[in-house]
């Protein structure tokens, strides 16, 4: 992100305990790439997220359509430099919303930086709508939801 002038995460935001934790609690998910050029069986990590309920004081302020508790939270969405600009991410987050449907949830919330032009499409492709905004240390971020 830094090298496309995003400057969202820092050494303060995400820490390599917020990944290892969401990986203790089982919160992670990894998308990964066959990589037919290395090797037969090779694969690559083209994205990574967490999912779980958890969200920021901040959320409240937004104007959530679903206020159930059939909800989940998308945290720390990012693609593999390498993948950047293929596809990838709607790929990924299309999967996210159909796995979430499976799953029973019934609205998906995230919040995206509003200085973060590439995630913003992406998840106005996918169909989230604004419901809000949060003011954190970086700036301001838009807080998003896509029903189910």
């Amino acid at each position: 992100m830094i090298a496309q002038e995003i400057f969202q995460w820092d050494e303060i935001y995400p820490t390599y305990e917020d990944f290892e934790q969401d990986i203790r609690k089982g919160e992670a998910f990894v998308a990964e790439i066959e990589n037919q050029s290395e090797c037969a069986s090779c694969k690559k990590i083209a994205a990574v997220y967490a999912l779980n309920k958890e969200c920021d004081e901040a959320y409240k302020t937004g104007k959530w359509q679903y206020r159930g508790n059939d909800y989940i939270v998308v945290h720390r969405f990012c693609v593999n430099p390498e993948f950047q600009r293929k596809g990838i991410g709607f790929k990924v987050g299309a999967h996210i919303l159909e796995q979430a449907k499976r799953d029973g949830i019934k609205a998906v919330w995230l919040d995206v930086f509003s200085q973060n032009p590439y995630s913003q499409r992406l998840y106005e492709k996918l169909g989230f709508e604004t419901t809000g905004y949060a003011d954190w240390r970086k700036g301001k971020f838009l807080l998003k939801e896509k029903l189910l």
